[in-house]
């Protein structure tokens, strides 16, 4: 009878343990051993017309760290937590932030510099972005499993622009199969994790016609609708067109003639930044989204001051994006728990950057210039 006890213990302990989910190693190692295509474009960054593009002798990094006013972070939906920038520099310490400031940054990697300085006081939310390369996605799934870990609750970003040949570029199926491996990996490490696609740069019927492969890809490939937190998108007028500047023709599309034509003069052509948002959210709506709050985490002023783009005008496309976004509604796409509004929240190009620094926030020694100080006036003046 003893026998026959210890016998059936052990098979319950068996079956017990042959139910219980696998170990995250184990499961990890399943994610990291998934095999997605790669392709590389090695295409040329055409992005805008030929300008004055400073060397990197001539563009050193900063070397002030600056200690701002200890600020909270500022509570969601509120027009602080809605503005956020982008900081390609990568610690948001170097420039000399005046209350009030933007709620959010990220800077294209999953480091927030916490160790240097304190974000707490900063009061900007780190959002990081998961990058895609040659090998695959950066960081490998194992440290973004452990930072994951480390800092719960964050939203995450899966690549940067895979619609464009020299950023993401990665085609629908590759894109499709490298967003499942991180958002496994993210949910596996933190289930309060959000996670968002990679923006892509500009709302266009040709992008979405590549973000409609993606949408296919995923579920052909998993069986299963691509499971999407927070939805994404770049805010870009650019020309798209193979062979000439602008974001050119996405991978996997190639000999597609159906882009547009956009030109200089539309760069900042307001009613151009409203039809891309509701072309999205129109997007979103058909596919069931409609439910799912809308990120721009990348827009402003890209084409070089000699072609027109002066400070005051790019302080005026500024201002009247900050208008038009946070007034966008519409009662059938809209987002329902945000009074229908169609973007949530959204990210200015940049605090300093070397190739495109005509929408800069900040001087190279962290002070802040005419855009940033519009910026600040006007969080000042339309917050509650």
């Amino acid at each position: 009878m003893r026998l026959l006890v210890l016998l059936l213990t052990a098979v319950g302990l068996l079956g017990w343990l042959g139910a219980r989910p696998a170990a995250p190693a184990r499961l990890l190692d399943q994610l990291a051993a998934i095999s997605c295509t790669n392709v590389v474009s090695a295409a040329p960054e055409t992005l805008v017309p030929v300008g004055n593009i400073l060397s990197p002798s001539e563009w050193p990094r900063p070397q002030q760290r600056f200690t701002p006013d200890p600020l909270p972070t500022p509570a969601p939906f509120s027009l602080a937590w809605r503005m956020g920038v982008s900081v390609p520099d990568g610690n948001p310490f170097f420039f000399d932030w005046k209350a009030p400031r933007p709620g959010w940054y990220l800077n294209w990697s999953t480091n927030d510099y916490a160790q240097e300085d304190s974000l707490a006081d900063l009061g900007m939310e780190f959002t990081p972005m998961v990058r895609l390369r040659a090998e695959g996605l950066h960081p490998d799934v194992y440290t973004i499993y452990r930072l994951a870990q480390e800092k719960p609750g964050r939203t995450w970003l899966i690549g940067n622009e895979p619609d464009v040949r020299w950023q993401g570029d990665a085609p629908p199926d590759e894109y499709a199969c490298l967003y499942h491996q991180a958002y496994q990996t993210i949910k596996l490490a933190d289930p309060s994790a959000q996670v968002a696609n990679g923006g892509i740069s500009q709302i266009t019927p040709l992008r979405l016609r590549y973000l409609d492969a993606v949408w296919a890809s995923y579920r052909a490939q998993f069986g299963t609708q691509m499971p999407v937190d927070i939805w994404n998108m770049h805010l870009f007028i650019l020309r798209e067109e193979e062979g000439n500047w602008g974001v050119g023709v996405p991978p996997g599309f190639d000999g597609a003639t159906d882009g547009v034509p956009w030109d200089v003069e539309d760069h900042d052509k307001l009613a151009l930044v409203e039809e891309q948002v509701r072309r999205m959210r129109g997007w979103m709506a058909a596919h069931g989204q409609r439910d799912k709050m809308l990120y721009i985490t990348e827009y402003g002023i890209l084409i070089p001051a000699e072609f027109g783009f002066t400070p005051s005008r790019v302080v005026q496309f500024m201002v009247g994006s900050f208008d038009l976004l946070t007034e966008l509604r519409d009662p059938e796409t809209g987002y329902p728990a945000d009074d229908n509004r169609l973007a949530q929240r959204w990210v200015w190009f940049s605090t300093r950057d070397r190739l495109y620094p005509v929408g800069d926030l900040f001087a190279a020694d962290g002070t802040p210039l005419p855009p940033m100080r519009a910026m600040t006036g006007y969080i000042r003046a339309h917050s509650d």
